[in-house]
């Protein structure tokens, strides 16, 4: 599988909506995967960060997000036309930041719980209860598969920052 560019903040591409996978074990959807994997072990070994990415940030337009959380609480695994079923009541801010835009920090808004329902790689329908950062996460990845940016999701014009200045405060 193939590490792949990673479109940056300005491409158009970012913005469109990815269509619904309908075949979960193609051959395009196990590649897909395998890129996005590739890609996001290479984007972690190359800046140090990063526990996911959605297809359209390596310019497809699927419904796939691939991830591993750096603590181990889920994945790797693939999520394969995830929804959000369920949003708490209970919100959360946050510095966002994002493959796309490596070095802005965006602060936003996100539902501190969630439940999404996706397929696995061989089709079987599940369910994940979602808190705190995992649900930031898939709250951001899933914004991806619809054409939504954190920049679009920005508390205010000054919910922006470099990443270092967030570092070192």
């Amino acid at each position: 599988m193939a590490v792949r560019e990673i479109l940056l903040l300005g491409n158009p591409e970012l913005w469109k909506p990815s269509k619904r996978v309908t075949e979960t074990r193609s051959v395009e959807t196990r590649e897909i995967i395998g890129d996005l994997a590739s890609t996001l072990s290479g984007f972690r070994d190359r800046n140090g960060f990063g526990r996911a990415i959605a297809a359209p940030q390596i310019g497809v337009h699927r419904r796939i997000i691939f991830c591993n959380m750096h603590d181990g609480s889920f994945g790797p695994a693939p999520l394969i036309n995830p929804v959000i079923v369920r949003s708490g009541v209970e919100m959360m801010e946050l510095w966002d930041d994002c493959f796309s835009f490596p070095d802005l920090m965006v602060r936003v808004r996100r539902h501190a719980e969630i439940d999404v329902a996706y397929l696995d790689e061989s089709g079987a329908e599940k369910t994940i209860t979602a808190r705190g950062d995992l649900s930031e996460l898939l709250q951001h990845e899933i914004d991806h598969l619809d054409g939504i940016l954190a920049t679009d999701r920005a508390i205010d014009g000054r919910s922006f920052a470099i990443r270092s200045v967030i570092k070192s405060s």
